[in-house]
């Protein structure tokens, strides 16, 4: 999965690419209109898999882990590095909002900044959509074909949404219509996740952050969630280790690093959830779309073991922890099942998959 960071300039957005993927991108600001990108990965840090570690002492443990991608800032009015493949690619996006006073830019105006960046998705999109529109007509007036007259309508009807400032995100499509424009990577239609980036004294106000910057509406918005850190904060959290980032947490009021819960809203934004593979090899998380089938879920690890499936031992995580991460406990409790290919794994399972492929 992919998650392009995006946001107006001095938001704070690199500080906050630096925090999740543990690089050091320089912090100064980005001439405008470039489009300069940095990637890197973000592991989603889980307790579950921190107390299998403990109990099954792998050699490795493997995260669920998110690629990021930071793009330059993003100026109003100028949208080119918003073209830029790798990050149109993106899964989902992390708009980084500043919610903390600037000696050049005055007071935060969250809300207005969340306005803004949005028009420019909605515009970029609107560029492409009346690009294609003007090869469709050209082309369709040489010869009228079924495949070109369907997306012609798909995309007159996307225009006069995004004419009318809606982003794709909220419009309705059927099944046949997302497959249709898949291609496109339209900006606006992705989900999205708003991060206040707050000023350091005022972590406390996180959790009525939305209340306090008047976005109860756009935190109701399709496919939208609105989340909080404090990036200088979190940059003095990074550095500390054990009992003593414990306490520097506590006397925030914070039970753990914000940017761990940053991670997890973009998990929940894209709707997903993580099944477990535990061993003396390897402890690991895998991400799926919450939804998918066991059989699906198999093809993650290897598409082999996808193919030649049979059957999946599946057992619950807090029936393990509870007998230790004992499979002859579980299975003398009854507490490990085999289910079929068509079984939907649910979030926190235990999978070993069975499978055979022939020669």
């Amino acid at each position: 999965m992919k998650i392009g960071l995006i946001g107006l300039p001095k938001s704070g957005k690199t500080t906050l690419f630096n925090l999740l993927t543990g690089s050091q991108v320089a912090t100064a600001r980005y001439d405008s209109g470039r489009a300069e990108l940095h990637t890197g990965v973000a592991r989603v840090r889980d307790p579950r898999v921190d107390r299998l570690t403990a109990l099954f002492k792998p050699r490795k443990t493997t995260y669920a882990t998110f690629e990021v991608v930071d793009l330059a800032g993003i100026e109003r009015g100028e949208r080119a590095g918003l073209d830029t493949k790798d990050f149109r690619n993106a899964d989902a996006l992390l708009h980084v909002v500043r919610a903390f006073a600037d000696d050049a830019l005055g007071a935060p105006a969250p809300k207005r900044d969340i306005g803004d960046l949005e028009t420019e998705l909605i515009l970029a999109d609107l560029e492409v959509v009346e690009r294609r529109l003007e090869r469709l007509e050209a082309s369709i007036k040489k010869q009228r074909k079924e495949a070109e007259l369907k997306e012609q309508g798909i995309l007159g009807r996307l225009k006069k949404e995004l004419e009318g400032e809606t982003p794709l995100r909220a419009v309705a499509l059927t099944p046949d219509e997302v497959g249709a424009i898949r291609g496109f990577t339209f900006l606006s239609q992705k989900p999205i996740l708003h991060c206040l980036n707050l000023d350091e004294k005022a972590i406390g106000d996180g959790p009525r952050a939305v209340e306090q910057f008047g976005l109860e509406a756009v935190a109701q918005r399709a496919r939208t969630r609105i989340g909080w850190v404090s990036a200088v904060i979190e940059a003095e959290v990074a550095q500390l280790d054990g009992e003593e980032q414990r306490a520097f947490l506590a006397d925030l009021g914070l039970k753990e690093p914000a940017i761990h819960r940053v991670l997890s809203d973009c998990y929940a934004l894209l709707g997903l959830v993580s099944f477990f593979t535990v061993g003396e090899d390897e402890v690991r998380a895998w991400p799926i779309p919450e939804g998918t089938r066991a059989q699906d879920a198999a093809g993650t690890v290897h598409s082999d073991i996808s193919r030649g499936f049979i059957r999946a031992e599946v057992n619950s995580y807090d029936d393990l922890v509870g007998v230790d991460g004992s499979f002859a406990d579980l299975r003398a409790r009854g507490q490990l099942r085999l289910e079929g290919k068509d079984y939907v794994v649910r979030d926190g399972e235990i999978c070993h998959f069975r499978f055979n492929v022939g020669k």
